[in-house]
């Protein structure tokens, strides 16, 4: 496998550009403007291959409207249930490599993904969500779980969402990345049992149970983004405001913080569905084109050793 250096949506891009097989979405009813958008976007830039799901003369209307060819993409009949569940069959049998969510209740489609014989979780696993976060004031991607999926992980739940995210930055050539477990402190207290998960997490790393990254926590997010506000509290840390991955104590503290940040600081964000047999994209539809555009990229990149 060659090494890769990729610090920013641009550089991911421009990988995926540079020679990269074309990957194969299989997107269940792709009708909505933000969606087909960004699929044109990547279609037209030669890294996939679109492959539309659900009722043909809307797709091919909705595409009209957006102006945009639907020649780009092959297009299949299906009504909006059938649609989802072919969607999840080419892409567990192989013949796409990745399912993306259309207009359709996230209810529907992850129901489908999670059907025990037929769906694409995969065994005895956890799923939960990753994102990517390039943010105009941080010196580098920031990796935050779990966003979307955990309400309020357990332990188990979260060394998974950690052990993701390190797999995700990996890809992306960070080899030890850092990983701040986020609280709104840096002391472990009782009142927050997600403090003592995080404790437990770092002697576990100590033991060597987990590898291949530096972690610590609880870390405020001061203490992990933060060099010169960090160096003010006076704790030691080994993320030290470096932080790769931020791992929040739950969905709310996790999706408030990117939102904030792509509403006032002008982030943008690529996520997956981790746990699966293959990469899933699931956004809301109020979700930019821009941000689908680079979780499609992002299931590119994730989609190649899967």
């Amino acid at each position: 496998m060659e090494k890769r250096s990729i610090s920013s949506f641009q550089d991911l891009t421009s990988y995926l550009k540079s020679g990269h097989r074309k990957t194969k979405i299989a997107v269940a009813n792709g009708e909505d403007r933000n969606t087909l958008g960004a699929l044109a976007r990547a279609v037209n830039e030669g890294f996939i291959a679109g492959i539309l799901l659900g009722p043909k003369d809307r797709i091919g209307q909705a595409c009209r409207n957006e102006q945009i060819d639907p020649l780009l993409f092959t297009i299949i009949d299906y009504d909006p249930d059938n649609a989802v569940r072919e969607a999840v069959r080419m892409v567990k049998s192989g013949e796409a490599d990745v399912l993306m969510k259309g207009l359709i209740g996230t209810d529907k489609f992850l129901k489908a993904v999670l059907d025990k014989e037929k769906g694409l979780l995969l065994p005895k696993t956890v799923m939960s969500y990753v994102c990517a976060l390039e943010i105009p004031k941080y010196h580098k991607l920031l990796f935050i779980t779990d966003p979307a999926v955990i309400p309020v992980p357990d332990l188990d739940q979260k060394i998974a969402m950690t052990n993701y995210a390190v797999n995700m930055a990996n890809r992306f050539g960070i080899d030890r990345p850092k990983v701040a477990l986020i609280s709104g402190t840096e002391k472990v207290n009782h009142a927050l049992p997600s403090t003592i998960y995080d404790a437990l997490i770092c002697k576990m790393v100590n033991r060597g149970q987990m590898k291949d990254c530096i972690i610590d926590g609880p870390l405020d997010v001061f203490l992990a983004c933060d060099k010169e506000k960090g160096a003010i509290k006076g704790v030691e840390t080994p993320v030290a405001g470096d932080a790769d991955i931020l791992v929040f104590p739950n969905i709310e503290s996790a999706n408030s913080f990117y939102k904030g940040l792509m509403v006032w600081a002008g982030a943008e964000l690529a996520g997956l569905i981790q746990g699966t047999i293959k990469p899933v994209i699931v956004m809301s539809r109020s979700e930019s084109a821009a941000s689908k555009y680079y979780c499609i990229a992002l299931s590119c990149l994730m989609a190649e050793e899967m």
